[in-house]
Formats: C-alpha cells, sequence, structure tokens
C-alpha cells in the first residue's frame, strides 16, 4: 500500500526539518521529495507494483554530516522492515556512491557491470597523442593503468601476462618473439627471463612506457629503462607498417597485445573488428608454420563477440587453428578469454 508507506516515512523526515513535495498518479504511484536547509536531499519513489525506491544525496565530507545520514537511513530502514512484516517484501541498502571527488573509483567491466574500486590515488593522468592514461593505485590490486576509461592491468595481474604468453606451456628459449602493443613491459619483462634468442616489441605510445616505467616497475621490471637489450628491442612505431616490412622474416611467436575483441557484434561496420582482420593476416605472414599467435579475447560473458571473432579465424588467407583459455586477471574482477591460434599443418 503506497499510502501507508509514504505517511509511515513521512515523520523520519519531518523530524530532520525537511520540506515535503509529494506527486501522485493514479496508475503510476508516489514521488515524494524531501529538501533540507544544508542543501541535501530525499526522493522516495513508491511504484504501484510494490518497489519502493530512496535516493539520498547530500554533500557534506564531516564527521557529524555523515553520522546524520546514517542514522537517518538506519531509521527509514528499520521502518520499512516494521512496514512490510506481513509481506513477503525485503530491504536492501546499498553503500553510498560517492561523485565528483577527485578520485574517480567506478569503472565498468566489459559486459557492462558497474564495479567500484578501493581506489585512494590518483598517481599518473595524462593525454598522449593516442589516448587519456590514468594510473590509479587501488589497496588491494597495486597500481593500474587505465588507457581511456578501459581498466587495462594491474600490478596483480601477472595471471594476465602468463595466460597472453600462452601459460607457461610454451619453450620461449632461443626462439624469435613479436610483441605487438605491450607498453606495459610486462610481457617483455617475462620473456626476457626465459632466455629468448630475440625479442622485438613495437609499441605506438612512448608515454604509456614513460608512465610505467617509472610507477608500475612491479610490473615491467627495468626492461623498458633502455629501448635495447642483450636479446630484446623496443620500437616506437605503428605495428602495421612494421608488419609489412617485416614480411619474410619469420618469428616462432607473435603475442598480440593490441586490444580487445570489439564487444560489437557488426564486424563490416566497426574498424576495429577491420583492425583485428589486418593484425591477424600480417601476423600469419611473419609466423613460422609451426609458430604460435597469442591475444587475449574479451570477458566470457560477451558470447556473440567472441564467436564472431572465432569466425573471423576462418576468413584468413591461410587456414588456421585455434584454442582458448579462461582466466582470472584479478583486476578485471571478470573471466577473460585468451587465444593461441597457429596455422594448419600442410596435407
Amino acid at each position: 500500500d503506497g499510502e501507508t508507506i509514504l505517511k509511515g516515512l513521512q515523520s523520519i523526515f519531518q523530524e530532520q526539518g525537511m520540506a515535503e513535495s509529494v506527486h501522485t498518479w493514479q496508475d503510476h504511484g508516489y514521488l515524494a521529495t524531501y529538501t533540507n536547509k544544508n542543501g541535501s536531499f530525499a526522493n522516495l519513489r513508491i511504484y504501484p507494483h510494490g518497489l519502493v525506491l530512496l535516493d539520498l544525496q547530500n554533500y557534506d565530507s564531516d564527521a557529524q554530516g555523515k553520522e546524520e545520514i546514517n542514522s537517518l537511513l538506519n531509521k527509514v530502514e528499520e521502518r520499512m522492515k516494521e512496514l512490510s512484516q506481513d509481506s513477503t517484501g525485503r530491504v536492501k541498502r546499498l553503500p553510498p556512491i560517492v561523485q565528483g571527488g577527485a578520485i574517480d573509483r567506478y569503472w565498468p567491466t566489459a559486459d557492462g557491470r558497474l564495479v567500484e574500486y578501493d581506489i585512494d590515488e590518483v598517481v599518473y593522468d595524462e593525454d598522449s597523442p593516442y589516448q587519456n592514461i590514468k594510473i590509479l593505485h587501488s589497496k588491494q590490486f597495486g597500481n593500474i593503468l587505465i588507457l581511456s576509461g578501459d581498466v587495462n592491468l594491474a600490478e596483480s595481474d601477472l595471471a594476465y601476462t602468463q595466460a597472453i604468453m600462452g601459460s607457461g606451456k610454451e619453450d620461449n628459449t632461443g626462439k624469435d618473439v613479436l610483441i605487438l602493443g605491450g607498453g606495459d613491459g610486462g610481457i617483455l619483462c617475462e620473456i626476457v627471463k626465459l632466455k629468448p634468442k630475440m625479442v622485438t616489441m613495437v609499441e605506438i605510445d612512448q608515454m604509456v612506457i614513460d608512465g610505467y616505467k617509472k610507477y608500475m616497475r612491479k610490473t615491467c621490471g627495468d626492461v623498458l629503462d633502455n629501448p635495447k637489450g642483450d636479446c630484446y628491442q623496443v620500437l616506437i612505431e605503428d605495428c602495421i607498417p612494421v608488419l609489412k616490412t617485416k614480411e619474410g622474416r619469420e618469428f616462432d611467436y607473435v603475442i598480440n597485445d593490441l586490444t580487445a575483441v570489439p564487444i560489437s557484434t557488426s564486424p563490416e561496420e566497426d574498424s576495429t573488428w577491420e583492425f583485428l582482420r589486418l593484425i591477424l593476416d600480417l601476423s600469419m605472414k611473419v609466423l613460422k608454420q609451426d609458430g604460435k599467435y597469442f591475444t587475449q579475447g574479451n570477458c566470457v560473458n560477451l558470447t556473440e563477440a567472441l564467436s564472431l571473432y572465432e569466425e573471423q579465424l576462418g576468413r584468413l588467407y591461410c587456414p588456421v587453428e585455434f584454442s582458448k583459455e579462461i582466466v582470472c586477471v584479478p583486476s578485471y574482477l571478470e573471466l577473460w578469454v585468451f587465444y593461441t591460434v597457429w596455422k594448419k599443418a600442410k596435407p
């Protein structure tokens, strides 16, 4: 009974000295707005089918203000339980959403869920010619790289790096390896430990590298300090011209750490899909017949987009086979799909 709920809660707001304004609709329930002298307000929405929503907004950072808000919400919660005790209803109180602060703690998952991270510091925030680069500090995940609003990699995410290298199933000793992207340096750092013959990393954005080697050395170690080492080189270039110039040279492994499989399921209309198909074809042309291509897919829940990516694998200039692995990447807060692709054996 919407009217009973409205009357049952009115006294709580009146005790706070809040002014009331009520709107009613015959078939759509009630909307009551309560405003306070300090600028805080509450919207109470009562729907005829039984849903009751209370949204309280307040700008107050001192302890007393927070305590007053908490006390009011406690009273509302207790009263709602009393009013609904004879029904099958339930009362659920959500934690506060903090908006407009210096630190943004809310980031969407790939499948569209909003996640609140325990961010307590903005470490780095700059715009490069290609993207916005943020490094935020999380209490549990360490520093997190966020590129143009997309959670990219945290210091906790060794599982990602291992998965995109083949999860320890490959022998990199004496091998030629090509990394596309990988500006965080995590893949390069882990591969050089495995004594390859040569690793070539092609990253377009110098500012990503600069941010990582200054603020996320737990991930990259010291491999980004110099563009060349005993068994590796880092090229600050667009990978497409590099791939085209390397046709005729063959690599044992190609690791694509450029971008995830697009969420879009319209491949003919999405330039990102065209980019992925181009990278796949060019990579196959520089991959040895018995070599392997590693890349990330996307969130395991994006089944349509992943299926579409697998369809693209059947449209390359050469026939390929593939396998996939599902890995929990800590800071992603979702399961992530990784692909291994290789050329079909010649008959």
